[in-house]
């Protein structure tokens, strides 16, 4: 499969279904409300919020004996301070609006979008595939909570085929993202996938699993990058994979997507050269997780690799920044943040039955200063860039051939 850039492998034999629903001016204005709203909320205003404890909190408390040397101890002291107050009251309505932003576009062209993702699953025009499982088991941590606050979460349908979910999650992320544009082409596999290609520039991956896929958005720049792979992508959520298998198949990109539970796979052993996934393991419970990684560990033939994109360990980072993480775990519908973040991904991949000597937790640097700034991204250079402000935080392992 030829693959090049976004514009030139667009398939017109399939319409593009993200641009089916249009807002009208006054939505598109509310979006932009939203969107400067929450990267206030989310990049201004903790730094009123730390500033608070710097100057005022810290001094105060360090005085009386206060010792700060975990999140929790931080979180004690600035649970009652106006400052965080505002700071989380923002940053609460910030993420509940942007989703709702477009839910009255995704209405009025869900029939649309509807037989856009009918016809793409009937035809493959591209060359993928989409395998739903009406029988399967959504697991509590996808059903109990709207995750992220999306209303309906991942996985909920309300007519047959329906796309609603995948068009909520995408279009929303659009706007919380602050990007407003139509799409952003998986900055997380960019900069993975040149990570790779500069550590082992011989890995030729022929498989390629993705976990918790959703839209298989990140999923696109792996097919750029091996473009002889043949590409696989799973979740629970059935509107998620109809929606992004639309979006591939419109895109020329064969993608083969499949609702199942990352936990208990259906794929043979030693199927894939290359697992990864992106925000994945912090949504499920840290039970789950280890279910995952050994699920990783069965599927990976020999000389394979696993890349998962994260959430810094707390044990990697100060007690700030474990503290700023940690807002989600009480406020963004992700209860198992916290108990994910305390685990060393090292001694999970050990466990799961990875060597640990070949197992890793790195930052990596943006796409564009990779490879040439790698060295300052080890965990004790001063100044190091924090997760998701210049750098991305990986954790995985490999298998000797």
């Amino acid at each position: 499969m030829a693959v090049g850039t976004t514009l030139d492998r667009q398939n017109s034999a399939i319409p593009d279904i993200e641009t089916i629903a249009t807002p009208t001016l006054d939505e598109r204005g509310r979006q932009r409300f939203c969107s400067a709203l929450r990267r206030y909320a989310i990049q201004d205003m903790p730094e009123v919020v730390h500033e608070d404890f710097e100057s005022r909190v810290r001094p105060a408390a360090e005085a009386h004996g206060t010792v700060f040397d975990s999140a929790r101890a931080i979180d004690a002291a600035m649970e009652s301070r106006p400052s965080y107050q505002l700071y989380s009251a923002l940053r609460y309505n910030a993420q509940e609006m942007c989703f709702l932003s477009v839910q009255d576009e995704v209405e009025r062209a869900l029939p649309e979008m509807i037989e856009v993702a009918r016809d793409a699953a009937e035809r493959n025009p591209a060359g993928g595939s989409l395998r739903l499982d009406p029988d399967l088991e959504i697991p509590r941590y996808v059903t109990a909570l709207d995750v992220h606050l999306t209303p309906g979460c991942f996985h909920s349908e309300w007519i047959d085929d329906d796309v609603a979910q995948g068009a909520v999650v995408s279009l929303g992320a659009r706007v919380f993202s602050a990007s407003m544009n139509f799409r952003s082409w998986g900055g997380v596999a960019r900069v993975i996938s040149r990570w790779i290609k500069h550590k082992r520039p011989d890995f030729r991956p022929l498989r390629i699993l993705d976990l918790g896929t959703s839209s298989g958005k990140n999923l696109i720049p792996y097919a750029e990058t091996f473009p002889d792979a043949e590409i696989h992508g799973v979740d629970v959520g059935a509107p998620l994979l109809r929606w992004g298998h639309a979006v591939a198949e419109h895109l020329n990109v064969p993608i083969h997507f499949s609702q199942q539970n990352a936990e208990n796979l259906d794929f043979p052993d030693q199927h894939f050269d290359l697992i990864v996934s992106s925000f994945f393991f912090h949504e499920i419970s840290v039970k789950a997780t280890r279910n995952v990684l050994k699920e990783c560990r069965r599927l990976l033939r020999p000389g394979g690799l696993m890349v998962h994109q994260e959430l810094p360990a707390t044990n990697l980072v100060d007690p700030w920044e474990d503290y700023f993480w940690n807002w989600d775990t009480q406020h963004n519908n992700e209860p198992h943040y916290t108990a994910f973040r305390a685990q060393d991904p090292i001694a999970l991949c050990a466990e799961a039955g990875f060597d640990a000597d070949r197992s890793f937790a790195h930052i990596l640097p943006d796409a564009n200063t990779y490879p040439d700034r790698a060295a300052e991204f080890a965990w004790d250079e001063p100044g190091r860039p924090r997760h998701g402000k210049g750098g991305w935080y990986i954790f995985g392992s490999s298998l000797s051939e």
